[in-house]
């Protein structure tokens, strides 16, 4: 099934990037406002750089402030260890941290290592200005930091519905499998933010882009919005150093270059697209042979329309579109070139992917229960989980 000729459009002629110049005006997804050319904020002096800061709706929180929202970074407020440093969970309860502005709001507060602080204080501001003004439905919302003496933190947004990872690969063999309208919802939100990120002035680079970093949403009034945000991002820039990101999502020219780019970002969603259309992890320790590594064993069937459901997530149990499970194959297949020049940038993945959300029209019914017969399923259902693939088809799983 061949691509619209759109969904290459970024790649120029003969597979050369041409360069961009219509994005030059301010987004109006961010905050401030107000057009003209980007501001290299490295250039600006510190006096200056606290000026542009006090201009943002970010909020400067002190070292005791966040002690008492995380209670004094507890185990028991301790989310996860980052590469760039422990995230805890804290609340804001606007009692003696009220001020204009600030909402009573759980948070997430990142404490980031820093080697040498005095150097890097105005890189430091910059990156803080500039996260600053980054606002988009899909990105995790930056409320503040703290910059005190060596100690500096950056305050999130907190997002209890956890991250893609837990949801995609569930430790309890009985939980029900993410549903496939909602994987989909997942990759294109996730999608519209690396876009976002990349198209902006000042292209943001995502180091470690993979499902742990893909948070999802909870509404109060919903048990779940499943609403994609990308967090951990904005700390890398094109062509940085990206050291050791997890095997499974680098980039085959970042194993000898160690370079962060765009086109490898690119690369890294083609992975967790395969995780979401197979129900694996990039690589998974349980597994022998070249189904140990995910982008290694799946390659050969995303070329092919009636090889695909030999790598699709059994426990889908079938119920899933199987024209929009081709055309996310043929997405992960680009993204996934060997060739940088050779991938799409993420505008055209965006405009491949979300038009599948409405494609439901050949996903198959959830099985039926027979109570005269106690827990059966029918027999729709039973022929989904016996095959419909070779005998020797690997088994599935999460």
């Amino acid at each position: 099934m061949a691509f619209d000729r759109s969904f290459f459009g970024c790649l120029g002629r003969g597979g050369e990037e041409e360069p961009e110049e219509e994005e030059q005006t301010e987004s109006p997804q961010r905050r401030g406002g107000g057009g003209g050319p980007a501001v290299n904020l490295g250039s600006l002096s510190l006096e200056d750089l606290s000026r542009a800061l006090a201009k943002t709706h970010l909020h400067a929180f002190t070292l005791d402030e966040l002690k008492a929202v995380t209670k004094n970074f507890s185990t028991i407020n301790f989310l996860r260890e980052g590469r760039l440093g422990p995230v805890y969970k804290g609340f804001v309860d606007g009692g003696e941290l009220r001020r204009p502005g600030l909402e009573a709001q759980h948070v997430a507060v990142r404490y980031l290592y820093s080697d040498d602080v005095q150097e890097e204080h105005r890189e430091w501001l910059a990156e803080v200005v500039y996260l600053g003004t980054l606002i988009h439905p899909h990105l995790v919302n930056l409320v503040g930091f703290c910059d005190e003496d060596e100690h500096r933190m950056l305050v999130y947004e907190y997002m209890p519905g956890g991250s893609l990872e837990t949801h995609l690969f569930k430790r309890d063999a009985l939980a029900p499998s993410l549903p496939w309208l909602t994987r989909l919802k997942i990759a294109v939100g996730a999608a519209k933010g690396l876009c976002f990120l990349h198209e902006a002035d000042t292209p943001v680079i995502y180091g470690e882009f993979k499902t742990s970093n893909i948070l999802v949403d909870s509404n109060k009034w919903r048990f779940q919005d499943y609403t994609a945000k990308l967090s951990n991002f904005g700390l890398e820039k094109e062509g940085q150093q990206v050291g050791s990101p997890h095997p499974g999502y680098r980039a085959p020219e970042t194993f000898e270059l160690t370079e962060a780019t765009a086109k490898s970002n690119v690369y890294n969603f083609g992975v967790v697209l395969l995780e979401l259309l197979t129900g694996r992890r990039s690589v998974d320790e349980w597994r022998g042979g070249p189904e140990r590594n995910l982008v290694f064993w799946a390659w050969p069937h995303l070329g092919r329309g009636d090889k695909l459901h030999h790598i699709m997530d059994r426990s889908l149990e079938r119920r899933y579109s199987t024209r929009a499970a081709h055309k996310v194959a043929q997405v992960a297949h680009r993204c996934l070139q060997h060739m940088p020049k050779s991938r799409p940038c993420m505008r055209d993945v965006v405009d491949a992917l979300e038009p599948l959300l409405v494609l439901d029209d050949d996903v198959l019914p959830p099985p039926m229960v027979d109570d005269s017969e106690g827990a059966g399923c029918s027999s729709a259902a039973a022929a989904d989980n016996t095959g419909g693939g070779d005998d020797n088809e690997p088994t599935q799983g999460n």
